[in-house]
């Protein structure tokens, strides 16, 4: 049997197209398409995401702040932001949260979730965390039952995001303590 080269590392810029094409992908799936035809009705594609994150990640705006990648041999097959938790009933120096958590559609059920939450932990813990926190869609059942799996819970507090558009979503906050 011969062993899946999978694994977890910081994101560089080389990484930028990858995760562009995973973000849009799992955006496709998310919101039955409607974002990405939104994003193709301004002129925007996987390009473009690519250069905002080849931003990003050259330059990211705090020590604190990562993004991770899983990846199955070169190829990104998911990402992750972790850094402080801006909320404002956070402690940014003891709280830190993961701002973004996407597994691509396609690559799912491979473990690659678990690995990347873990590797979001450990880096957390590595900046000194002490409780990390995750936004969840409330409509994402799947989402949350991963983290809940791994001992994540809902701490009680939600929010509503809006678009240019006027579409709402609403969203719960799990969270968990780090060791």
């Amino acid at each position: 049997m011969v062993a899946a080269d999978v694994s977890v590392r910081v994101g560089w810029p080389a990484d930028a197209a990858g995760i562009a094409g995973v973000q849009l992908r799992a955006w496709q799936e998310r919101y039955d398409g409607r974002l990405a035809a939104q994003l193709t009705d301004q002129g925007l594609g996987v390009d473009d995401l690519a250069e905002a994150w080849r931003g990003t990640l050259s330059r990211p705006p705090e020590a604190r702040r990562r993004a991770l990648v899983a990846l199955a041999h070169d190829r990104v097959v998911g990402f992750a932001l972790t850094g402080p938790n801006a909320d404002p009933d956070a402690d940014p120096a003891a709280d830190g949260e993961i701002g973004e958590f996407t597994v691509d559609p396609a690559e799912t059920r491979g473990g690659h979730g678990s690995r990347l939450l873990q590797a979001c932990v450990d880096t957390l813990v590595a900046d000194r965390f002490t409780r990390a926190v995750c936004w969840v869609d409330a409509g994402d059942d799947t989402f949350r039952a991963f983290l809940t799996s791994a001992g994540w819970a809902p701490d009680g507090a939600s929010r509503e995001l809006a678009d240019d558009a006027g579409s709402a979503v609403k969203q719960v906050r799990l969270h968990t303590a780090l060791s």
